[in-house]
């Protein structure tokens, strides 16, 4: 092949960036060269990093700076506002690319099938974080009015639910948070919240800094009740093998032996509940049934058949995220991923789909820290550029450079640029900046879209 490999990726996150990333960084990036082209849903790149992370995190969000300098090199064209299948459809993709890589994330909540779900009062977290990361396609407001809320999970989604609810509007005013989100902030109630994990300290799935960073708000008192401190065999070996888990741990034991402050608002840690149901009236949640457990010796828990009921008006669940099914791939009900060999997508039959390729949590699932994604992208991109060297890419019929773009105004699709993005970042950074703040984050589609010049 005499002309650079062309391969579409399916998704402007981190994921897909850093595919981008390890395509350049090949030796078919010096000859005869790549190029890529990433499509995204959204009229902005980023994805988790700009609609998954809580605003009051900069210190994540900094991975944006390195994910800026692959966007910038000239081998890499971003087409935003595009969204597959509705815009542009598989068939259509290998018209024009040599290789097609999705890496579409998961946005959606898991379930959780426990009586009471579906009572108003009950939501999932991902909503939640999509709504105060000011997320153009859902609703701009929220129901704030429990002063009583529970969190079910013991993971970082989970912490930072329970941080947003807990913290004051004026707290998270210096943030990025649009104004939308500010006003429904400063109309929350909540004085009390209650995260619940059904295994103990050291099965948490904080990571240490997150954990910690709930004790740094000056209207935040965190609680640990002394009698959730407990090991078993099994959460000993987790700690003497898991650095992370013992932070946690010992975070979680200095706060259960400390006194209780005199803070407003209070956020309990609660570890060996299992929740059972969320509690009903008039279709509204008025409360949680927990079931107490115990450690097994393995680290597991089993139940005592002792339950409490928990005063409280609103339940989040924060249990995982889930990835959605992609048109003309397979996908696996079960995991809520396609089916894969290292990256190489696998059809019914167990084959090699050809040409086709994932990357990221709809490869994987929602596991790891953002950095993880990277070893993810490399795996995939090594099995790509063996199938290139071997010939087994289908090759594209249409590979020039200015097809797609043709076809997509032919299309009428209004789609944005990084040459936009930088647009919409200055915008975003004025508005910010006339207000003493980093940045205001634009919500609307439509604003986003003609900010961005599109």
């Amino acid at each position: 092949m005499s002309r650079p490999l062309r391969v579409a990726i399916v998704g402007a996150g981190p994921a897909g960036i850093y595919a981008a990333d390890a395509l350049m960084k090949s030796e078919t990036a010096q000859d005869p060269g790549v190029s890529i082209d990433l499509f995204e849903r959204m009229p902005a790149p980023f994805g988790l990093i700009r609609y998954g992370v809580a605003p009051d995190h900069p210190r994540i969000k900094a991975i944006v700076t390195a994910l800026n300098q692959v966007l910038d090199k000239p081998q890499v064209r971003l087409f935003g506002n595009v969204d597959y299948p509705g815009d542009i459809t598989l068939d259509e993709l290998h018209a024009f690319y040599d290789a097609v890589v999705f890496s579409t994330g998961a946005m959606a909540d898991r379930a959780l099938d426990i009586p009471g779900i579906a009572l108003e009062g009950s939501y999932g977290a991902a909503d939640f974080v999509s709504w105060y990361d000011g997320h153009p396609d859902v609703p701009r407001t929220w129901p704030l009015e429990a002063e009583k809320v529970a969190v079910l999970g013991v993971g970082n989604v989970a912490l930072d639910v329970a941080r947003i609810l807990a913290k004051t509007a004026e707290e998270l005013l210096p943030t990025e948070i649009p104004p939308n989100v500010h006003a429904g902030l400063r109309a929350n109630r909540a004085r009390e919240v209650h995260v619940f994990g059904r295994r103990g300290p050291a099965q948490a799935k904080f990571s240490p800094m997150e954990l910690r960073e709930l004790d740094h708000s000056p209207t935040i008192e965190v609680i640990v009740n002394p009698e959730d401190i407990d090991y078993d065999e099994g959460s000993i070996a987790t700690r003497r093998g898991n650095k992370q888990a013992n932070m946690v741990a010992q975070t979680l034991e200095n706060w259960a032996i400390r006194d209780v402050g005199d803070r407003p608002h209070k956020l309990f840690l609660h570890f060996f509940e299992s929740p059972e149901e969320i509690l009903g009236e008039d279709g509204k949640v008025v409360g949680l049934r927990t079931e107490r457990t115990e450690l097994d010796g393995t680290g597991n828990v089993k139940g005592t058949g002792k339950f409490t009921d928990w005063d409280v008006s609103a339940v989040y669940r924060a249990v995982g995220y889930r990835s959605d099914e992609l048109a003309k791939l397979p996908f696996d009900v079960e995991t809520h991923t396609v089916p894969h060999e290292a990256g190489r997508v696998l059809a019914a039959d167990r084959t090699h789909q050809s040409g086709v390729y994932v990357t990221g949590w709809i490869k994987r699932g929602p596991v790891g820290l953002i950095g993880h994604t990277k070893g993810d992208a490399n795996e995939t991109v090594a099995c790509l550029l063996e199938d290139h060297g071997t010939g087994r890419l289908p090759g594209a019929a249409q590979p020039e450079l200015e097809a797609v773009p043709a076809f997509l105004a032919e299309r009428g699709v209004r789609y944005t640029t990084w040459e936009g993005w930088y647009r919409l970042d200055a915008h975003e950074r004025a508005l910010g900046e006339a207000e003493g703040r980093e940045r205001v984050k634009v919500v609307e589609r439509e604003d986003m879209v003609r900010h961005s010049g599109a």
